[in-house]
């Protein structure tokens, strides 16, 4: 793409950055699983505090791709980045956008000094899995991953608050 560039996103992305999110969602046939809004991207990423960094890529000046990252940290490792997503317009993918994203993210965790980068792909997601293990990731089968929704967080403190 002779047009491709590759920079830190600002305030003026967020209504694309959220639009790529609930394309990503529903790629990954939750559509209707979005629950942020264009204002929690504001204040979240841009904020005094900012919980996420974000790099987009632009293709005549459209947001086609994002890297959207934070920090986190390892008992083993120490300070690590976790990169929560890498997502590329369905009509862009294919062209090195991606691999563009996850290249400047990587230059950016590395020149920060982790020692570690993360991130998760679904098992069924198999070209995004070949992706990330031909630039020499590595993908781990033995690992599982446990969440609690806002539902289940509340129902485990009210369980927890009657004594059950």
């Amino acid at each position: 793409m002779d047009n491709l560039i590759i920079r830190a996103a600002t305030k003026s992305d967020v209504p694309a950055i959220l639009g790529l999110i609930q394309e990503l969602a529903t790629f990954e046939r939750e559509p209707n699983a979005v629950a942020v809004t264009e204002a929690e991207l504001l204040q979240d990423g841009f904020g005094e505090s900012p919980a996420f960094g974000c790099f987009v890529a632009t293709n005549e000046s459209k947001v086609v791709g994002i890297a959207l990252y934070y920090p986190c940290y390892s008992t083993w490792k120490g300070k690590s980045w976790h990169l929560e997503d890498l997502i590329v317009t369905e009509p862009h993918r294919g062209k090195g956008i991606g691999f563009a994203l996850l290249k400047k993210f990587i230059s950016f965790a590395h020149n920060t000094g982790v020692r570690r980068i993360q991130w998760v792909v679904l098992d069924w997601n198999t070209p995004a899995i070949n992706f990330y293990e031909k630039q020499g990731a590595k993908t781990l089968s033995d690992w599982n991953i446990t969440q609690m929704t806002e539902g289940a967080m509340q129902k485990f403190i009210a369980e927890q608050d009657a004594g059950i």
